[in-house]
């Protein structure tokens, strides 16, 4: 009999009724989170770490390409900015640089905070009152 774990209940509960705004917040967090592993795998050495978690990385980031709305002029724009990170982060595997990688979240910070606003935005508009996220 397989015991039900109630926080892998509340991950998969939080991803399927997600609005797609929540989702890219979602993603940006997930990014950071494995940017984070990646770096502790430079400082221990750990090769595998920093690898696995650096190609996770990047996945998220294609995948926030993939859902670039190419409508919008700015998008253009974001999805330079998602390639530039993507290739930077090719560097950060090759040679280990941990401040690559700071680089990187620091972008990836300022895009999930704005993301962030935006929904916080819209929900106000959509509810007349401000939310927490």
């Amino acid at each position: 009999m397989a015991i039900n774990n109630p926080y892998n209940a509340y991950q998969q509960n939080s991803v399927t009724q997600s609005t797609p705004a929540e989702l890219t917040l979602l993603m940006y967090n997930g990014c950071l989170k494995f940017l984070n592993q990646a770096k502790k795998g430079i400082e221990k050495e750990d090769i595998e770490l920093k690898n696995t978690n650096i190609q996770k990385a990047q996945n998220i980031l294609r995948e926030l390409m993939v859902t670039l709305d190419m409508s919008i002029p700015i998008s253009e724009s974001m999805q330079a900015l998602y390639e530039y990170m993507i290739n930077r982060l090719v560097e950060a595997n090759i040679q280990n640089d941990s401040a690559v990688i700071d680089e990187i979240v620091v972008y990836l910070k300022d895009f999930r905070d704005t993301w962030k606003q935006v929904i916080q935005i819209n929900r106000q508009k959509q509810y007349g009152q401000p939310s927490e996220i």
